[in-house]
């Protein structure tokens, strides 16, 4: 028996026929349970059928209970736009009609949940360059929907599905990064170029402007590419002229480890990856004063670029907020 608090809440998502949609959070790493109903219409304790003939306003609707500890709002919501298609209106997959519409719903006491929703839609807005068709708003109401409604598809195996076999997949694959670990030599060797590991294995520099992150202009995190843990961030980059990548600060600095360096005749201060121990560059004191006044001189070779729509299906939603 696992002695690990669980620290459960709850939030409500319209994604099509709720069929699919509560297959598709069941398989979601951190979800505790779910629950298939109608929320938000103008009548008390309807029917399926009342909801399907029109009139009721009612969204099908998935009460997802996840626990905080191991998936966050940000992360979950992020996942919600994998399974539906966010530009359509009243519809997803073959099924049309209001009760078909793209929602999330919060409970109108918890303010923090609400920002977290409108935040991860303006990022979504961003990605699609246009607003998105999925309405966020407290819970006005829910109903329990019929029991032969719930885990619909675990019953009928070959039942209707809007959501396709790759979309539950990648629901099913999630998993949030959450260990960060040096691999043996060997490893290292295998998995990186000759480039990466002269860079962070022996401390070469590759040559600037000739690297692949130096004019990078898109939002996302950089993370250490020996061990995949999170480093630098696109809101802490600037452009200092010099043809590498540039931060004034780490995400956190318990991960990055400073060390003297004396060599090539210079004073300079190294910086490696705390847990890979991977040099990463240099810092300086040259960086623009109302950032801070610090320079993290990074070769590219020495990091992976996680885009922002990228992050939590790559299981580093956690860091969503390290992006201003």
């Amino acid at each position: 028996m696992s002695d690990r608090t669980v620290t459960p809440a709850e939030i409500y998502f319209a994604a099509g026929c709720f069929w699919g949609a509560q297959r598709y959070f069941d398989a979601i790493d951190g979800v505790i349970e779910t629950e298939v109903g109608y929320a938000n219409g103008k009548t008390a304790s309807p029917t399926y059928e009342d909801v399907c003939r029109g009139g009721t306003d009612h969204a099908e609707v998935v009460r997802v209970v996840y626990d905080k500890s191991r998936l966050s709002l940000a992360e979950l919501v992020e996942l919600y736009f994998g399974a539906i298609d966010p530009l359509a209106i009243n519809r997803q997959g073959n099924d049309v009609g209001r009760q078909y519409r793209s929602g999330v719903y919060y409970r109108d006491t918890d303010t923090s949940d609400a920002r977290v929703i409108h935040d991860a839609l303006a990022r979504l807005s961003r990605r699609l360059s246009r607003p998105s068709a999925i309405e966020a708003r407290p819970l006005d109401n829910y109903y329990r929907a019929e029991e032969y409604h719930q885990k619909y598809l675990n019953k009928h195996p070959g039942g209707y599905c809007h959501i396709d076999d790759d979309r539950m997949a990648r629901a099913s694959a999630w998993k949030r990064c959450m260990f960060f670990s040096r691999p043996d030599d060997d490893e290292l060797r295998a998995q990186l170029t000759p480039l990466q590991y002269a860079v962070t294995q022996e401390g070469a520099t590759e040559p600037p402007f000739y690297n692949e992150f130096w004019n990078e202009s898109r939002r996302g995190i950089y993370v250490d590419v020996t061990t995949g843990e999170p480093l630098f961030s696109s809101s802490a980059k600037f452009d200092a002229g010099c043809g590498w990548p540039s931060f004034c600060r780490p995400i956190d600095e318990s991960a990055i480890e400073s060390r003297p360096d004396l060599s090539h005749g210079m004073v300079r201060t190294e910086v490696r990856s705390q847990k890979g121990a991977a040099h990463l560059g240099h810092v300086f004191d040259d960086g623009p004063r109302e950032k801070g006044g610090l320079r993290y001189c990074i070769n590219s070779a020495a990091l992976q670029f996680i885009p922002e729509e990228e992050m939590v299906a790559r299981g580093y939603g956690a860091w969503l907020s390290a992006i201003e």
